[in-house]
């Protein structure tokens, strides 16, 4: 390689790939995110854009033709909002966070049909078999979750992510013990209202097993996954 080292390119590499986009729009979704998650929760939000837009690239999407690069960050950045310090938690998170994003677009200036379109994507993210089959932007938001969830949610799009690639996102943004943190969120705000967490959802049954068992089963599988968190 003439006058540039392959240290050079490796670090220019993992620079391209945790560099956020910078519009008005995503400055505007991290500055109401972060003083609101905690920080695990903020890296996990991040992560799954960026774990999301690997994916995009495993499946020959373009950012600008088969997508909304800014409807991505803020779909996947929001996708916990619901658990956030300053919301009303008076529906289960997925609701509440879906809500919460669609109003922030609208007032942001994005159509209706946009602030619908992160609706679905948040408010499915948790639903197997469903997002799958509700456009691009609920496929690349489930599938970015599931990357960062390191098997326990899916692998179908396991190997859009390299173990480098990996590495250099989360020294980034490290994990901080996101599964247990996350959990802890979930189980709070469920907690609060019965209509939080309805049986058979997501928050219901992490509830539930947390009471019966002090651990639920997604923690149990994360101990094990790719990550080993």
């Amino acid at each position: 390689m003439t006058g540039t080292t392959r240290s050079q390119v490796a670090h220019e590499t993992a620079a391209d790939l945790i560099t956020l986009p910078d519009t008005p729009l995503t400055g505007a979704v991290v500055q109401l995110i972060k003083p609101v998650e905690t920080p695990s929760v903020f890296n996990h939000s991040i992560r799954t854009y960026l774990f999301a837009r690997l994916v995009a690239a495993r499946l020959a999407l373009a950012a600008g033709q088969d997508y909304d690069d800014d409807l991505l960050f803020a779909a996947c950045t929001m996708h916990d909002l619901g658990v956030a310090s300053d919301g009303p938690h008076t529906q289960r998170f997925e609701v509440e966070g879906a809500d919460r994003a669609a109003a922030f677009l609208i007032e942001h200036g994005r159509s209706a049909a946009d602030a619908d379109e992160v609706w679905q994507a948040i408010a499915l993210h948790t639903s197997t078999g469903i997002a799958e089959r509700r456009g691009t932007l609920c496929v690349l938001v489930r599938e970015g979750v599931a990357l960062d969830f390191g098997g326990p949610m899916g692998t179908t799009h396991a190997d859009a992510l390299s173990d480098e690639q990996a590495d250099a996102v989360h020294a980034a943004y490290p994990r901080l013990e996101m599964i247990r943190s996350l959990t802890d969120a979930i189980v709070a705000q469920a907690a609060k209202n019965p209509a939080n967490g309805p049986r058979y959802s997501i928050p219901g049954e992490f509830l539930r097993e947390r009471q019966a068992f002090g651990r639920t089963r997604m923690e149990h599988a994360c101990s094990s996954s790719r990550w080993g968190d």
